[in-house]
C-alpha cells in the first residue's frame, strides 16, 4: 500500500524526478512525459465521470480505467532494464486490454453504425470523453516513441491503443447511445 506523509521533497528543484527504480531523470525526459500524459489522461477521465453518474455501468468502467491508468503509470515509471529488482514491478497485463475490448463491444452493441466522423461534443460527458481520447492518443504517441529507445511492455502499448478506442465508443454511448452525436459534414462551411 502506498503511504505518503510528505508531499514535497525538494529533490525535484533541480529539474529532475525520481522514477520508481533507477537513476533520476530530467522532468522533460520522454519516459516522464509519457507517464505524465497518462496522469493527464486519468484527470480527463475524472472530469468525464463528473457527468456519468446516471450511466452507472459506464461510470464503473471509467472508474476501473482510472485504476488501470495508475497501473500504467507505475509500469512506465519502472523501466525494464533487465536488472533484477528487490520487488515485482507492477505491469499492465493482457487481461486488462481484453477487458477493455469486451467493454468496447458491450457499449458498441447499443450504437448504430457511423455514417460520418463524429465531432467532439454533444453532452458534457461525451465532450470530456473525447478530450480524454485525444489526451490518451498523445500518451500513446509518446509511449511508442519511448519504445523506440527503451523497453516498453507490449501489453502497455496495446492497452493505451485500445483505450482511445474505448473512449471514442464511450463518448458516443454518453451521447444518448449515439443519437445525440454531432456528425461532421464535409465542406459544410465553404
Amino acid at each position: 500500500m502506498v503511504k505518503l506523509n510528505k508531499i514535497y521533497t525538494r529533490t525535484g528543484d533541480d529539474g529532475t524526478t525520481g522514477l520508481a527504480a533507477g537513476p533520476r531523470r530530467d522532468k522533460h525526459d520522454l519516459r516522464v512525459e509519457a507517464y505524465g500524459t497518462i496522469d493527464e489522461t486519468n484527470s480527463t477521465v475524472g472530469l468525464a465521470r463528473l457527468h456519468t453518474s446516471e450511466m452507472e455501468e459506464l461510470d464503473r468502467m471509467l472508474f476501473r480505467i482510472q485504476n488501470d491508468l495508475f497501473d500504467l503509470g507505475a509500469d512506465l515509471s519502472t523501466p525494464d532494464t533487465g536488472e533484477v529488482l528487490e520487488y515485482e514491478p507492477l505491469r499492465i497485463i493482457d487481461a486488462q486490454t481484453a477487458r477493455l475490448e469486451s467493454e468496447i463491444d458491450e457499449l458498441n452493441a447499443h450504437l448504430d453504425p457511423l455514417r460520418s466522423f463524429v465531432l467532439p461534443g454533444g453532452s458534457p460527458a461525451s465532450a470530456y470523453l473525447h478530450l480524454a481520447r485525444t489526451v490518451s492518443r498523445r500518451a500513446e504517441r509518446l509511449m511508442v516513441e519511448l519504445s523506440r529507445h527503451e523497453i516498453v511492455g507490449k501489453a502497455a502499448l496495446e492497452y493505451i491503443n485500445r483505450l482511445s478506442d474505448f473512449l471514442f465508443v464511450a463518448a458516443r454511448y454518453a451521447n444518448e447511445k449515439g443519437k445525440a452525436d454531432i456528425l461532421w459534414v464535409p465542406g459544410k462551411n465553404r
